[in-house]
């Protein structure tokens, strides 16, 4: 008998290591992609968990590659996974201008179907992890010209029951969020589908976009009376509405938005202006560099980083390494599921924005 209870003892030991060893997983690093295979091994790819190519789109109801071309080239990204064991490579369907046709493909059963047993068959030929739907936006308005029902809000729960019914468990189901209140108000019924999906990609940045004639922090870890849409508001929105923590995986931009005729006021910061462009951070030392007039500011009421011009008249906002430092602090304070970034393709070879995540991650 002393033998048996000192065996199950260990037994219970081990358990309890399991699920400790389970609970301190590290965060996901997520990172969406639109390049080429060729260019993927010249970034530093050791310590991300996933990368999300970007993007298919619709044929009628159907998930569809653009063309042969692009189908290769997923499969070649895939086979970058023989060289880093643990890495999940999935596909995202739509993006911001690829989801118009989504309301009327999606708005009805068959539709429905049509599209997940596609996305199983483009999954088992191509050894593909997963599947996320980025479409922006279900039951309100997106891009010019895409068409939105309330309808949508349903449809989508339904698109997403059908999609783990015909896909089981040994694929990955996620979907692109936006970050502001309307689209957390809205679009998504979130006690049906978050437990439905694996995570949840926050995409809390272009929270002040290019159609805003005032500036603002477009990716900001915190809110203040006047930058009211935030990281924090839509996790915390999610939480009090009952969707897990760890399915939670906020949004980093690896990029600026920049606007012109910008007073000086506040450094430019909440003033009157027209959007100019945006600007990759690999053109940061071009576009955005302090010798051609450029001073950056950080905003500690937000924990944001933004920079003005002064002979110019322009302003950027944008994340940095101090504010990605940040927002990997809030998401262990938190427990959340990771940090993402759109997209890889903007960031440098080495030493980058992708660097500074794993830098506060604790990764290489």
């Amino acid at each position: 008998m002393h033998l048996l209870f000192k065996t199950a003892l260990v037994g219970l030991f081990c358990a309890v290591q399991l699920s400790t060893t389970k609970a301190q997983v590290r965060p996901r690093v997520i990172a969406y992609y639109t390049g080429s295979a060729e260019e993927l091994p010249k970034y530093p790819l050791a310590g991300l968990t996933h990368i999300i190519y970007s993007f298919l789109h619709l044929k009628g109801s159907a998930l569809s590659f653009d063309s042969p071309a692009q189908e290769a080239k997923v499969k070649k990204i895939v086979a970058l996974k023989a060289n880093f064991p643990g890495l999940k490579i999935n596909i995202s369907l739509g993006g911001w201008e690829g989801c118009y046709t989504c309301s009327q493909a999606f708005s009805t059963a068959e539709g429905r179907q049509a599209f997940a047993n596609s996305t199983l068959a483009i999954l088992k030929n191509t050894q593909l992890d997963g599947i996320d739907l980025d479409w922006e936006y279900p039951a309100i308005e997106g891009p010019p010209g895409h068409a939105f029902s309330p309808a949508d809000k349903d449809n989508f729960t339904d698109l997403v029951k059908r999609l783990r019914t015909t896909l089981g468990n040994s694929y990955e189901i996620t979907f692109a969020a936006g970050g502001f209140t309307k689209y957390l108000e809205q679009s998504v019924d979130w006690q049906a589908v978050a437990p439905l999906v694996d995570y949840i990609n926050l995409m809390t940045y272009d929270l002040v976009g290019g159609y805003s004639k005032v500036t603002g922090h477009h990716t900001p870890l915190m809110g203040s009376p006047q930058q009211t849409q935030s990281t924090d508001r839509c996790v915390q929105w999610l939480l009090a509405h009952g969707v897990e923590s760890q399915k939670l995986v906020v949004g980093a931009a690896f990029y600026a938005r920049v606007w012109k005729q910008v007073s000086p006021e506040g450094n430019g910061l909440y003033q009157a202006g027209v959007f100019k462009w945006g600007v990759d951070y690999k053109a940061f030392g071009k576009r955005l560099n302090p010798d051609s007039g450029w001073v950056y500011h950080w905003d500690k009421s937000v924990k944001a980083r933004f920079a003005y011009n002064t002979a110019k008249g322009e302003f950027a906002t944008f994340d940095d390494n101090r504010s990605l430092k940040e927002k990997v602090k809030y998401v262990k304070k938190h427990k959340l599921g990771g940090i993402m970034f759109w997209e890889l393709g903007n960031d440098t070879y080495a030493n980058g924005r992708l660097q500074s995540i794993y830098n506060a991650i604790g990764r290489k």
